[in-house]
């Protein structure tokens, strides 16, 4: 491999907090169809096997945080949350943070179109290196690797991975634990017309919230966004989505 390569995946590996044993599955998992299509006299692997993997073992790995943290979720309510999660725009932007661009292998025409941003590329290349890891260290290493990374950089950037409906799950999650249903009640509005900001307060059983948005929806979703925080936190129900 030459040096320059090598060197710029030993940076990526720094980012990801993994010292791969075989450097040349993660080259591999950068590795754009577009690439290996133009320099076929290479003999370039490109990334798409590791994708398909990818994704089958990363949707495990998220199902199975799901269930260890999300005790009262039904089937349904696993599904959606799984969604939020397991989808091309938020894996798009857990490559965006760790930089995930900058290292794939592009055909010039793809590169010269913006694919080093393209959410489509971004996503399926994360997938590829969960794959990469998977088989260079095997399933624990991989999941030792998914709790110490991946999700505390879903848990720093919880806006970025938006649930569903925060105001459905804390309502079924308040008519179990509580009995009762959430009210909201506007505290205050203010701006201009084209440009208000809402306020309100959320209580339901002993727990008190305030939320705040540009419309009284998002500032609802706000304040039963924190109220499930909240439950979860005291080791009460969990929300649904």
């Amino acid at each position: 491999m030459p040096e320059k390569r090598d060197r710029l995946l030993r940076e990526l590996e720094e980012k990801l907090r993994y010292k791969f044993r075989d450097r040349t599955l993660l080259d591999q998992a950068l590795t754009h169809r577009s690439f290996a299509h133009e320099n076929l006299n290479l003999d370039w692997e490109n990334n798409e096997r590791m994708e398909f993997l990818g994704d089958a073992v990363l949707g495990f790995c998220i199902s199975d945080m799901l269930v260890k943290s999300h005790e009262h979720f039904t089937e349904g309510q696993l599904s959606k949350l799984r969604a939020s999660l397991v989808n091309e725009r938020s894996l798009s932007v857990v490559a965006g943070i760790i930089g995930l661009g900058d290292y794939v292998r592009l055909g010039k025409g793809e590169e010269s179109s913006g694919g080093k941003t393209k959410v489509s590329i971004l996503s399926d290349t994360l997938e590829a290196v969960v794959a990469a890891i998977y088989l260079d260290g095997g399933f624990q290493r991989l999941t030792e690797w998914f709790q110490t990374f991946f999700v505390p950089l879903l848990e720093r950037n919880p806006e970025q991975f938006r649930y569903a409906d925060y105001k459905t799950a804390l309502q079924q999650v308040a008519q179990k634990k509580f009995r009762d249903i959430p009210a909201y009640t506007l505290t205050g509005e203010s701006g201009p017309d084209h440009h208000k900001l809402f306020a309100v307060r959320l209580t339901t059983g002993s727990i008190v919230t305030e939320g705040t948005g540009r419309t009284k929806k998002e500032a609802e979703q706000q304040a039963a966004r924190k109220a499930l925080a909240l439950i979860e936190g005291s080791g009460g129900e969990k929300p649904e989505e």
